[in-house]
């Protein structure tokens, strides 16, 4: 079991037809804590009814929010998600909001000296108390993970360089990585290319790049790994590449070995893909069975 603190975006992705609690780093802290491990979220909510309901669902879920935080005066978090015809999501992000006012307190500053991974990510940084208060912790932290979320027009090339340098573990999807290495002047549209320059320039040595139903690579240890992706009946993408990543963390935290690591990992993100909302109920065992059948 591992100690992992998730900080950013706490939320509700409103579809069309219905509402799911969700935002990134909470779809991750859900995750990881399914798979056995001791998860923590630093996120705020606003003082309302969504908040609650949040905050009501976290504690079901058993992750520890001593350090949701709760505005008196901003908004819980509210995403408008469209869905295409493929199930490929977009979305429009309500600002300000609660999660863009997360405060530094010694609260937060202990819980991130302690913990075996810290992982943040870029949307997170809009706001600038968010942004500073992030900026605080990654000098704390042990192990730094960077799960980048472009969401237009919340980012830019500078914040994002200094928050890849900062970290040990960067995970990107295809179109993400296109686009800052086109930003960062790499003159190369191969993944393995781009991954090598961005390692290089920002010195990290673990890099994932998801490819959406065609699977994923990932650079560890100067090597690369590959899952080519599983088939699934796509329902809706909301959460699978935040369940990807915990799946991922959860075995290389753990010294699994990084193909096996990096084929459940892309078996858990097939699946969610497959169900409703960003997280449903998957079992480990669910993962391995889906994996003997693809």
């Amino acid at each position: 079991m591992k100690n992992i603190v998730c900080f950013g975006e706490v939320l509700w992705d409103v579809f069309p037809t219905h509402k799911k609690i969700g935002g990134a780093p909470l779809n991750v802290a859900l995750r990881l804590q399914s798979l056995g491990n001791n998860v923590s979220i630093i996120s705020r909510i606003g003082k309302d009814k969504k908040g609650n309901k949040i905050k009501n669902h976290i504690i079901d879920q058993g992750v520890n929010l001593d350090n949701l935080q709760v505005d008196e005066t901003l908004k819980t978090g509210k995403v408008k998600v469209t869905l295409n015809e493929k199930g490929s999501a977009s979305y429009s992000i309500k600002f300000p909001r609660a999660w863009d006012n997360i405060q530094l307190n010694p609260s937060i500053k202990k819980g991130v000296e302690e913990a075996d991974a810290f992982i943040y990510g870029s949307l997170i940084t809009r706001g600038r108390t968010s942004r500073q208060t992030l900026y605080a912790l990654l000098k704390l932290a042990q192990y730094k993970i960077f799960d980048i979320n472009l969401r237009a027009p919340y980012y830019s090339l500078k914040i994002l360089n200094h928050l890849m340098i900062e970290a040990d573990f960067i995970k990107f999807n295809d179109d993400e990585i296109l686009e800052i290495g086109k930003q960062l002047n790499t003159n190369t549209n191969s993944l393995e290319q781009n991954i090598k320059v961005i390692a290089t320039q920002t010195h990290t040595k673990t890099i994932c790049v998801t490819k959406g139903q065609h699977g994923a690579i990932l650079y560890y240890n100067d090597a690369f790994y590959y899952n080519s992706g599983y088939h699934i009946d796509v329902v809706d993408t909301v959460g699978a590449g935040d369940s990807f990543l915990a799946s991922l963390i959860n075995k290389l935290l753990k010294k699994d070995n990084p193909q096996e690591a990096l084929d459940f990992a892309c078996a858990m993100g097939a699946l969610v893909a497959g169900c409703e909302g960003a997280n449903p109920e998957i079992k480990s065992e669910d993962v391995y069975k889906f994996m003997e059948v693809s």
